[in-house]
């Protein structure tokens, strides 16, 4: 018999736009078939969160409900359903939802609605609150169980310590659909932003030489010495871009063969020619990941080199599985040795949307606890 949940809890509402969030008390969810209820430990704040709720970035969603992403934490109910998840497992849960019958339908949890009718009504109607609360009601499949003895007494994670893998989650997504391998030479770029650092970084705890496209020599700097320090094994070339294609080829050559790009170009940059410049550098047979915004990537050496180019909108669950198993395995920079972790209760939930707005930084997270 599954433990009584309590018949209220706290959460931060989204009412409206223009009304903001708001700590309520409201009623526990309770689980149904497909579903679980899970007690919050650890949920992760994005960088745009602020923006997000009230407005200044128009992401379509409807309101009211309770915001959210990616969190950590024990599974307090399941549905009759449920065949392997069972109260009291240690789990994370994803913030992308797709629906059972129709994986184009899908969204990003408290975030977006994604862009099908499908998609829409799922998050209307079935899926609407986050994880900005004590308990969350989340799809079965969205729970990915972590082994607790092996990650917080084993490897001496603490549960704010792992919620960075909801992060580092969305390059890795990118870098496992064009199947990187380890001993292969990436570019990423840009790479100084907070998505393009961790590609950085996950592409190298993945074993792969990585050359970092960016527009500050500071920041590339930075971030070489960041990686490397993380990652004492790990091989971190840089080149500034300049706008001018072909000196930036030529420096991107001048590495030798180049097997694969990462490109997470944000949509204030996508009319920049980094990500030209990055495919004419690729090898016969190259691989492209294409996660961001870019539109300039019109090259003939695309069809005469066999380039491949794979879009990616984050990540399907088997990744995050695979994930999961190299974090279990102590492969991943992860933890104190990788983030600087704020955490933050709900009740100071404006003072956690503006930690991480004034201090952007990929190696850093805000969380409420």
């Amino acid at each position: 018999m599954q433990p009584a949940l309590p018949a209220n809890h706290r959460a931060l509402v989204l009412e409206s736009r223009d009304s903001g969030c708001q700590i309520k008390t409201v009623p526990t969810p309770q689980p149904d078939n497909g579903s679980a209820v899970v007690r919050i430990a650890v949920a992760g704040i994005l960088p745009y969160h602020r923006d997000v709720y009230n407005g200044k970035r128009p992401n379509p969603f409807p309101t009211p409900l309770v915001g959210g992403f990616g969190a950590i934490g024990h599974v307090a109910a399941v549905g009759s359903d449920a065949t392997a998840l069972t109260p009291g497992q240690f789990v994370y849960v994803d913030c992308v939802i797709r629906a059972r019958d129709d994986p184009d339908a899908y969204f990003l949890t408290a975030i977006y609605e994604g862009s099908s009718n499908g998609s829409k009504r799922l998050m209307r109607d079935v899926w609407r609150n986050g994880t900005f609360a004590e308990y969350a009601k989340v799809p079965l499949e969205n729970c990915i169980p972590l082994d607790e003895a092996r990650l917080c007494r084993g490897l001496g994670y603490t549960v704010p310590d792992l919620m960075y893998m909801a992060y580092m989650l969305v390059p890795y997504g990118g870098l496992r659909d064009i199947q990187l391998e380890p001993g292969e030479t990436i570019i990423v770029c840009p790479a100084t932003g907070f998505y393009g650092s961790l590609g950085v970084q996950m592409a190298a705890a993945m074993g792969a030489r990585v050359i970092a496209m960016g527009r500050s020599e500071e920041k590339l700097a930075k971030l070489k010495a960041d990686v490397t320090e993380r990652s004492p094994g790990a091989d971190i070339e840089t080149v500034t871009i300049t706008n001018d294609p072909a000196q930036d080829v030529g420096a991107l050559r001048a590495f030798g063969t180049i097997d694969a790009v990462l490109d997470i170009t944000p949509s204030s940059a996508s009319s920049s020619t980094h990500t030209k410049s990055a495919i004419k550098a690729l090898r016969h047979g190259g691989r492209v990941s294409l996660m961001g915004s870019t539109a300039n990537i019109g090259a003939p050496e695309i069809m005469v080199n066999n380039i491949t180019l794979k879009g990616k909108m984050m990540y399907q669950r088997e990744a995050i599985v695979h994930f999961v198993k190299m974090l279990e395995r102590g492969l991943l920079p992860l933890g104190k040795d990788c983030m600087e972790t704020k955490a933050f209760s709900l009740d100071n939930w404006e003072e956690g949307f503006d930690y991480i707005i004034n201090k952007p930084y990929a190696f850093r997270a805000s969380i409420f606890l």
